[in-house]
């Protein structure tokens, strides 16, 4: 029997694969058969020298070390995987917001993805087959003005951006697709739980249940799992999703109330 999806032959780069859902990617990717290199600030004991890039892909400098290492250690890409990102500034409010906030928060979760396609895309593009997945964010939709402004126009602008991008290069065989997730229940997020429980006198389950509220609720009454939002870009970069472009799939146990 023909496994129904595989990523054999497949070299891929996956940015901040070292903690969350990355690492849950990189896993995957390598359990189906590509060979993946992975990039964060600093390598963790549990990867390999060989298979990780260490830089600071805020910076153009870094993110060059990364394209220059992908070519040479990969032989080319075959996909890529933007999931650097997150949100650094303090609530408050858009008015909260300083210069320096906002160029953190564009710096880190659009520039890397703009920068790396700039260098390696037009590899694909040479090759003429390719997959690109941006990692987007449901609040480019559902932004919590409070706290997450600057992030959630950063996602919406990496949204527009991977749109245009569709229609550049997919007539010219590279797909690019944008996996769009709501509340990911990682190591961070179970953190902020605690610490909101201990705030409300509450329960962990009390603390995620404050993260969900102030979502507006996720009807399917839970965060979604890393090795879920994993499942999702595999696919979407496996050839099962040849004629798949253009196009965001959200993943968020249904918290955005409008299709």
């Amino acid at each position: 029997m023909t496994d129904f999806l595989n990523l054999r032959g497949k070299r891929a780069l996956i940015t901040a694969g070292t903690k969350g859902t990355g690492a849950a990617t990189v896993r995957l990717f390598r359990e189906l058969g590509a060979k993946v290199l992975t990039t964060a600030r600093a390598r963790p004991e549990s990867l390999s020298e060989e298979m990780f890039v260490e830089a600071d892909l805020t910076t153009e400098e870094g993110c060059a070390i990364v394209a220059e290492a992908t070519r040479r250690r990969l032989g080319g890409v075959d996909v890529i995987v933007h999931m650097l990102g997150g949100s650094s500034a303090a609530g408050g409010g858009f008015s909260a917001l300083s210069e320096d906030d906002w160029h953190k928060e564009l710096s880190l979760n659009l520039f890397p993805a703009v920068r790396l396609d700039r260098q390696l895309v037009p590899d694909m593009v040479a090759q003429g087959n390719g997959v690109v997945v941006h990692v987007t964010s449901i609040q480019g939709v559902l932004p919590l003005p409070e706290s997450t402004t600057a992030y959630a126009a950063a996602k919406a602008a990496l949204s527009t951006y991977s749109k245009a991008m569709s229609k550049e290069v997919s007539p010219k065989g590279v797909r690019v697709v944008r996996v769009s997730p709501g509340w990911i229940e990682t190591e961070a997020s179970i953190h902020l739980a605690e610490r909101l429980a201990k705030q409300a006198g509450t329960d962990l389950e009390g603390g995620k249940k404050i993260i969900m509220d102030g979502l507006g609720g996720i009807p399917m009454g839970r965060p979604a799992k890393p090795e879920e939002v994993a499942n999702l870009i595999a696919f979407l970069a496996s050839d099962r999703a040849a004629s798949i472009t253009g196009t965001e799939y959200t993943i968020d146990g249904g918290t955005v109330p409008t299709a």
